[in-house]
C-alpha cells in the first residue's frame, strides 16, 4: 500500500583476482568478505545484497563468465517483479597508484592493455564492441556520480569522480556491463579503490558499506 516506500534496491558486486603487478587484488578481499561485514553492521532498509562474484583480470576469454555473471541480476529481477527493475550492478577493481578511491562516470570502447591480462591477451587500440562504433565512443553510467562522490565525501571518505577508467580490464568490464544495464533496463557502476598499503582492509570495508547505503538511497 501507500506506506510501503519504494521498493528495495537490489545490489549485485564483482571484484577482480590478482593480475600482473597486483599479487593480492584488494577488490577480491572485499567481494569475498562484504556479506559478513555486512551481517555484523546490520543492512540499511530498502537494501538487498545480490551476487558477489570475482571475476578474472582478463577481457576477451573471459567474457562468457561476465555475461553469465550480468545475465543473473535480469533473471533475478524477473522472478521479484517487486523489485521494479531496481537492479544496480556495482564492479570493484583496483588502481594500484591511487591514493583515494575513485567513482568511475564512464567507460571508453577502446582495449589497449599496457600488460597482458591473466589470459595473454593484450590488445592495442582495438574496439570493445566494434557494432558501437570507433574508439572513441564512451558510455556513461545513468546513476549520479556527482551526489554520489558528495555523500561519500561528507562521511569523511577520499573520494573524488573521475572520467578515466584506464583502457586496461577494469574498463573493458565497465564498457560491457554499461551497455548491458541500458539494453535491460538496470544500472552499473565502477569504482576503483587503492592498495590496502595506501588504504587500510577496515577503511576499505566501511566504504565498501556506505557506498551500498548511499546508492540505496539516490537510486
Amino acid at each position: 500500500m501507500g506506506s510501503e516506500g519504494p521498493p528495495a534496491v537490489t545490489i549485485h558486486i564483482t571484484g577482480f583476482k590478482k593480475f600482473h603487478g597486483v599479487s593480492e587484488n584488494p577488490t577480491e578481499t572485499i567481494v569475498c568478505n562484504l556479506r559478513e561485514y555486512l551481517k555484523k553492521k546490520g543492512l540499511s532498509k530498502g537494501l538487498i545484497l545480490g551476487s558477489c562474484n570475482i571475476l578474472e583480470t582478463a577481457g576477451q576469454g573471459a567474457l562468457v563468465p561476465l555475461y553469465q555473471t550480468l545475465q543473473s541480476a535480469v533473471s533475478t529481477k524477473d522472478e521479484e517483479s517487486s523489485s521494479s527493475g531496481r537492479v544496480v550492478w556495482l564492479h570493484f577493481g583496483v588502481n594500484s597508484g591511487a591514493t583515494r578511491f575513485a567513482i568511475e562516470r564512464q567507460a571508453v570502447n577502446e582495449a589497449t592493455f599496457r600488460c597482458p591480462d591473466q589470459m595473454g591477451w593484450k590488445p592495442q587500440k582495438i574496439p570493445i564492441i566494434p557494432a558501437d562504433g570507433g574508439i572513441s565512443r564512451t558510455r556513461e553510467t545513468s546513476l549520479p556520480v556527482e551526489e554520489i562522490t558528495k555523500a561519500l565525501a561528507k562521511m569523511g571518505y577520499e573520494v573524488m569522480t573521475s572520467d578515466d577508467a584506464g583502457r586496461f580490464v577494469c574498463n573493458y568490464v565497465y564498457y560491457h556491463s554499461l551497455r548491458f544495464a541500458e539494453q535491460n533496463g538496470i544500472k552499473s557502476l565502477f569504482v576503483h579503490v587503492p592498495l590496502f598499503l595506501t588504504i587500510d582492509e577496515e577503511t576499505q570495508m566501511q566504504f565498501s558499506a556506505s557506498l551500498l547505503e548511499v546508492l540505496a538511497s539516490l537510486y
